[in-house]
This record gives C-alpha cells, sequence and structure tokens, in this order.
C-alpha cells in the first residue's frame, strides 16, 4: 500500500472499532435492561428490549459491510487481516448477546403470569460477570491486549459453576412446591442464557488471542500464559 492508501485503511479499521465499541455498548445495555425487567417484574423494561433488538441487528450488518469492503479493496495481510476475521466474528457474536437479552426479556414477560418467585442470589452474580467478561473482552480487542483476552477466557469457569448452581437450587424448589416449576423453568432458562453471554464473551477473548499472537486457543483444556503457569491462581 501507498502511504495515503495506509493511513485511509487504518482510519477505516478505527472506524470498525468505533462501531464494534458502541455495539457493544448497546449489547450490554439490552442485557443489563433484560435482567432488571427479570428483577424487577418490569414488563416495560422487558418491551424495550425485545423493540430494540433491530438496532443491534443492523450494526451487525453495518459493520459486517465495513469489514467486507476492507478486506476486498485493500487485500490486508498478516495482522491487519486477522484483524478484520476477528471484528467480522465478533460483530455476529455480539448479535447473538442481543438475542439472548431479548430471550431474557420474554422469560421476564412469562414470568409476570406466573406465581412470584424470588431469583436466586446466583442469578444477579451471573448477569454481573456476564456483562462485566463482554465488556472486559471487547476493550481487551480494541487494545489488542491477549493477557486480557486469556483472563476473560478463564473467568467462563466461575459462570458456568454458578449456572450449575442455579440449577440445583431450582430443581429443589420445584420438587418442594410444584406451583412453582413454570417460574423455576423460566429462572433456569435465563440463567441459560447468562452462561451463554460467558461463552461468547470468552469467544472474543480466544479472538483477542488469535488477533496479537496469531494463534487458535479454541477447545483447550485450560488458556494461561506462561508467566501465569508457575503461580497459581
Amino acid at each position: 500500500m501507498s502511504g495515503d492508501t495506509h493511513r485511509h485503511f487504518h482510519d477505516e479499521l478505527s472506524q470498525v472499532k468505533v462501531r464494534l465499541l458502541t455495539m457493544s455498548g448497546e449489547a450490554e445495555a439490552a442485557l443489563g435492561l433484560a435482567v432488571e425487567a427479570v428483577l424487577e417484574r418490569d414488563r416495560a423494561k422487558a418491551r424495550r428490549v425485545i423493540e430494540g433488538d433491530g438496532v443491534i441487528d443492523t450494526m451487525e450488518v453495518e459493520i459486517e459491510e465495513m469489514c467486507i469492503n476492507l478486506l476486498a479493496l485493500q487485500q490486508p495481510m498478516a495482522r491487519d487481516l486477522r484483524m478484520l476475521t476477528s471484528a467480522l466474528k465478533i460483530a455476529s457474536d455480539l448479535e447473538r448477546v442481543g438475542d439472548h437479552a431479548v430471550n431474557i426479556a420474554q422469560s421476564a414477560e412469562r414470568l409476570l403470569d406466573s406465581r412470584p418467585i424470588t431469583p436466586e442470589p446466583e442469578l444477579v452474580v451471573m448477569a454481573r460477570l456476564s456483562r462485566e467478561m463482554l465488556s472486559d473482552a471487547l476493550e481487551a480487542f480494541i487494545r489488542g491486549d491477549a493477557v486480557a483476552g486469556r483472563d476473560v477466557c478463564r473467568r467462563d469457569d466461575k459462570v458456568d459453576a454458578l449456572h450449575r448452581s442455579m440449577f440445583r437450587i431450582l430443581l429443589t424448589h420445584m420438587m418442594e412446591d410444584p406451583h412453582i416449576i413454570g417460574a423455576g423453568m423460566e429462572l433456569f432458562l435465563v440463567s441459560r442464557n447468562l452462561e451463554r453471554v460467558a461463552d461468547l464473551a470468552t469467544n472474543i477473548g480466544e479472538d483477542v488471542v488469535f488477533l496479537v499472537e496469531g494463534k487458535s486457543i479454541k477447545h483447550q483444556a485450560e488458556v494461561q500464559t506462561p508467566a501465569s503457569a508457575a503461580v497459581p491462581e
């Protein structure tokens, strides 16, 4: 690339990052609002999440078009190529986060017609951890920080453990009182969607490592840097 073309290309890459950050903010906000709808039994908040999902879908399409245009016109190599392919995958993951927020909002609406049941504290913690993982994963991508990407991946185990705990607790409650089976199943679905959001944040963390180091860490038994291997967490 010539000097001007190279500068233009990296300006366009910066715009892709900005759009990803904006999309991430929308997805995180939708997720937070959906969880609030569940905890507060608020139909209006649930409706806002469901009706606002089109905004996130539109952002995914815009980012895809930006990335495909840059791939076709500039034919980037090495890290720039990894940046664009990672951005495409991250946009898809963020769109799926929006879908999970909608699923949670729909559960919130159905819970309004069920016998009241107090959500478990684990659900609140899962929601907080999932949103933090998502935010930290995007920040790691923007900074090109593989260490932070790996850290996000390691935190997924805690959300998985909370999801399993939610299942056991809700199952016990439903066995003790069959009248709350419907509400208990909805809360389990909320927990499942939050667990999936954490998985998507983990995907982004893995993409960050691929971007920075050019290697895939997907499907590995553990995710740790050589320096952290000798130091127990």
